[in-house]
């Protein structure tokens, strides 16, 4: 029996979002060279804004443009953007290169083509050559991304599908077209993404791929456990550690399924992604899919108690003291720590007191491999911020503190930590 919840009504039948901002990490790809190809289609402008995202992220990017691409915007607005020449001609004479073509493909770190039309896709599945996008294609051997915008028609055709396939067995990443509102006024697939979007495979496109053939089943943000139709209990997790450890292993070739609690976070680009509220829900969610898992990582607050009772009308407010009688909700990480066999168990302990010994004993009575602690005492770590300061503990009785960090490069530490449960156990 818990008494005193008096307040407790109006504060858990609210959640104070902080605003979020769409990357919680900067300079993901300080110092890559990239070299953007634009080709002609009505998308181009958002070519414009993905130049500036990707400069953002610390890249040099030089921009290739086809003719047809100078018909919807002007080489100028490129070359503002970039601080950099626009090449546009083969044949042009320039202060910079001998042989553009050779010189922008020894350039780059990477090629991404976008917007992608069906004609540039059906030159490059071709082995076509004749302006200096296409050329500059086939002279490289760095990864190249295509962004295919189009009608919605033309991108069920069957030759461009057939040419995406053709690409995709070549090892070109090819990145799906998004869906919505069209040029022409009608709905359908054939949108360019995002730039975010975009940049963010840019990053899975650089990214290391020592995670191929590893299933990852990841768990993130808070749960919500209902005490009538309007209110619940629920904590302060944001799910951005969750998010940001699936967007790692997902860019560094793992399959991810990403389990998750209610957050306002854009979804990352994982393999599945499962939306659940309750404690319960998550439970379900995990046994149901943790089979097929080599890695499971339990980042969520999941709710340690639920209400015994759910009131199916809105409780309304007396004058004297609420009591709530709260019940227990399934451990699931004990649950999956006795049945884990060969998998990777990794779980996070927030702490008030006592860090390393709770984190130690959390570890050792769940089964897990290794677990990330960190403390709510500590600024800049915890829920809710972009930065994480955490310290993992291994079952040799290691711990290992590490400094203030954003989450993302916390993410990047834990999964090299993984990597090195992998290669000790040989399981390659």
């Amino acid at each position: 029996m818990i008494t005193a919840f008096s307040l407790c009504l109006d504060l858990v039948s609210k959640r104070c979002y902080i605003p979020q901002k769409t990357s919680d990490e900067g300079n993901m790809l300080k110092g890559k060279k990239i070299v953007l190809g634009v080709s002609g289609g009505i998308a181009v402008y958002k070519a414009a804004e993905l130049t500036r995202a990707l400069i953002k992220e610390g890249a040099q990017v030089k921009v290739v443009m086809t003719k047809n691409a100078t018909q919807f915007v002007t080489p100028l607005t490129f070359q503002t953007l970039s601080k950099d020449q626009v090449y546009t001609d083969m044949f042009a004479p320039t202060d910079r290169y001998d042989m553009a073509h050779i010189s922008l493909a020894e350039f780059a770190d990477a090629f991404v083509v976008a917007p992608a039309t069906a004609n540039i896709i059906g030159k490059i599945a071709g082995g076509i050559a004749d302006d200096l996008l296409s050329t500059t294609i086939m002279a490289t051997d760095k990864p190249v991304l295509i962004c295919p915008a189009m009608n919605d028609k033309m991108l069920a055709n069957p030759a461009v599908q057939d040419n995406i396939q053709k690409l995709k067995r070549y090892g070109y990443v090819v990145m799906d077209s998004a869906y919505g509102e069209l040029a022409c006024k009608t709905q359908g697939a054939g949108r360019l993404p995002e730039a975010s979007s975009i940049v963010e495979e840019v990053v899975a496109l650089l990214a290391p791929k020592d995670l191929v053939g590893e299933n990852i089943l990841v768990t993130a943000g808070p749960t919500e456990e209902p005490l009538d139709p309007v209110r619940f209990i629920t904590n302060l997790s944001s799910g951005k550690m969750g998010y940001a450890l699936a967007r790692v292993a997902h860019r560094r070739g793992a399959r991810v399924t990403l389990i998750t609690g209610p957050t306002d976070l854009p979804a990352p680009q994982v393999d599945k992604l499962i939306q659940i509220r309750t404690a319960r829900e998550m439970y379900e969610a995990v046994l149901d899919n943790f089979q097929n898992a080599t890695i499971i990582i339990k980042a969520a607050a999941v709710a340690d108690y639920r209400p015994a009772l759910l009131s199916k009308e809105k409780i309304k407010k007396k004058n004297q003291p609420l009591a709530l009688v709260l019940e227990r909700n399934a451990d699931i990480i004990e649950e999956i720590g006795k049945v884990k066999n060969n998998r990777i168990l990794v779980g996070f302990a927030m702490e008030t007191e006592n860090l390393l010994a709770n984190a130690r004993d959390k570890m050792t009575t769940k089964n897990m491999d290794f677990i990330v602690a960190n403390s709510l005492r500590d600024e800049g770590a915890g829920f809710r911020t972009d930065t994480n300061i955490i310290t993992i503990i291994d079952c040799d009785g290691n711990a290992e503190a590490c400094t203030q960090m954003t989450k993302i490069d916390a993410a990047i530490k834990i999964l090299d930590r993984i990597k090195e449960v992998i290669d000790k156990r040989g399981r390659r």
